[in-house]
């Protein structure tokens, strides 16, 4: 008898494939519903840390523009009506109303102030909603796959048990291959999990970081076109 156990477990393939190829349907199924989420996580991580970098170069360089001693009308007519930044964008629905607000004999129309405030923290929201596109999708993964992982392995503990009561053997051979496929499933909801939790509390911070920016900006802008509405 311990002859025969010690051949089957000799015998029983470990590795990742020989696991997969035991488990069943419903098991591989989870199994590539992890794979792929893993994936899909990972590709909204990559565009996102791009999507970061291109908006901080593109603010870092329209400030630098717009500090320089620049007049702003002639920045905006530089830029035009079709920014190609985020930070631009703030800039021209402020610079848009701001020359909206001007009546034709040059006098202001009443609550220019307020119309401009709120053409850009509508652009600023926006933006922000552009910026964090993608990020729920990482949030969804990191809450959820453990627990699609989890039903995996519930599912595959359960055959295993069928199986072993089917075989009316409890030896360790028996038992381990079957746990040890169902186990399987856990690993790839964590491998799927983790990074996807810990990347977006990373991105959220940094889209929260990118947005802080643009409403610094838009309080400075709105704070020089109120001295000149006051002027």
């Amino acid at each position: 008898m311990e002859t025969e156990t010690l051949a089957l477990a000799q015998s029983a393939d470990f590795s990742l494939w020989g696991l997969y190829a035991r488990a069943t349907i419903t098991v591989k199924l989870v199994m590539w519903l992890l794979i792929l989420s893993s994936f899909w996580g990972w590709a909204v991580i990559i565009q996102k840390h791009i999507v970061f970098r291109r908006a901080r170069n593109e603010q870092a360089r329209f400030e630098a523009a717009f500090w320089s001693g620049e007049p702003l009308d002639e920045l905006y007519d530089k830029i035009g009506a079709d920014p190609g930044g985020r930070a631009e964008a703030v800039f021209v629905a402020g610079m848009t109303e701001w020359r909206r607000s001007h009546r034709g004999d040059g006098g202001l129309i009443p609550g220019a102030q307020a119309r401009i405030d709120r053409s850009m923290d509508v652009a600023i929201t926006k933006e922000a909603d552009e910026l964090e596109k993608g990020l729920p999708l990482l949030a969804t993964i990191g809450s959820t796959a453990p627990f699609v992982g989890l039903f995996g392995t519930v599912w595959g503990i359960m055959n295993a048990f069928i199986e072993i009561a089917e075989q009316q053997n409890t030896n360790l051979a028996v038992v381990a291959p079957g746990i040890a496929e169902a186990l399987l499933a856990t690993g790839l909801g964590l491998l799927a999990a983790i990074p996807a939790v810990v990347f977006y509390n990373k991105l959220s911070a940094d889209s929260d970081r990118i947005v802080r920016g643009y409403e610094s900006f838009a309080d400075e802008f709105a704070t020089i076109l109120s001295r000149q509405l006051d002027a």
